[in-house]
């Protein structure tokens, strides 16, 4: 499947850390950022980064205002199939594989795709409200997951429900 002219694919993960960012235990998580948001930024498809104040990362956005060890990591990609090869056939994987050393095991839905129109940039709440919606209603064109893909929508495609 080629790129989708007029729409572009947003993605959105959360986790919760184990421990502080700056703590021992996340070394190894904190060090791989700059390589790995720079191998995202030359893969094919990458569109663009949500990035805090400072416009090094996302770490330091705080989805939840109560929960100080919840992060975010949100971007926007040409197509679904652009954000699986980074995320699935890159180094980015190989981190990816580290995860249980940084971060909980998520009892729920913890990752939304959904589409958006080519030049949006999600923000921190728009992102949160599609994974409240995938985990209330599951994988519909308004927020899904790699496993239950929606295509691109139309022209006159209806706005996203509220959560």
């Amino acid at each position: 499947m080629s790129p989708v002219i007029g729409h572009h694919l947003a993605q959105v993960n959360i986790a919760r850390l184990i421990a502080p960012l700056e703590s021992p235990q996340l070394a190894g998580f904190v060090a791989r950022l700059p390589e790995i948001n720079a191998l995202a930024e030359r893969s094919p498809g990458f569109v663009w980064r949500m990035v805090d104040d400072k416009g090094a990362d996302s770490t330091g956005l705080r989805p939840d205002v109560t929960d100080d060890m919840l992060l975010i990591n949100c971007s926007v990609w040409e197509s679904v199939e652009a954000l699986h090869d980074y995320a699935y056939r890159s180094a980015h994987l190989r981190v990816m594989a580290r995860r249980r050393e940084w971060f909980e095991r998520p009892a729920e839905a913890h990752q939304a795709l959904w589409w958006v129109p080519a030049g949006h940039r999600p923000t921190v709440a728009e992102a949160m409200d599609r994974i409240a919606l995938l985990r209330r209603h599951g994988p519909t064109p308004h927020a899904f997951t790699f496993r239950h893909r929606f295509p691109a929508p139309g022209p006159a495609a209806d706005p996203a429900p509220t959560a």
